[in-house]
């Protein structure tokens, strides 16, 4: 399933909102880590496409089916029609942006990004499993990744 995006910030919501609506329909619960999870992507991903590129961009959601069994990868996609390639680029404390790609790096199990066309597409995945029985958060990663200061931005 797939949802164009326009080079207008107001996409963003548009764009969580429309990911929230696929999430019911896949077995996921809205008050689940993972779906909390795979709405922060898609708000950095969908984020940098308006932000950096200008250019319209299409957001593409990989769900398992509600029958799907309890191991099964979900995968965030966005392509844009810039060739502008993700960039690393270090922040300070005091920045109030700049750190969408490294959020994504700690929250994703995968990430990572290709050029296609005249454009490119990032993506990233999550590994759905049963949950961690001490913590409630999904098996294959640590929500609570430490963050080194590194940012990934087009430029």
């Amino acid at each position: 399933m797939q949802l164009e995006i326009r080079p207008d910030p107001a996409e963003v919501g548009r764009a969580r909102r429309w990911a929230r609506s696929r999430l019911a329909g896949s077995g996921i619960g809205a008050d689940e880590p993972l779906a909390e999870i795979l709405i922060l992507l898609v708000s950095e991903l969908v984020t940098n496409a308006v932000v950096h590129t200008g250019c319209p961009a299409v957001l593409r959601l990989s769900l398992p089916g509600a029958e799907a069994a309890e191991e099964a990868i979900v995968r965030l996609e966005v392509a844009d029609r810039s060739d502008r390639a993700p960039v690393p680029r270090c922040v300070d404390g005091e920045s109030t942006g700049g750190r969408g790609l490294a959020l994504v790096d700690g929250l994703a199990d995968r990430w990572g990004w290709s050029a296609e066309g005249a454009g490119k597409r990032i993506w990233c995945e999550l590994d759905r499993c049963a949950q961690e029985p001490d913590t409630g958060r999904p098996c294959g990663g640590d929500t609570a990744a430490a963050y080194d200061g590194l940012a990934y931005e087009a430029v």
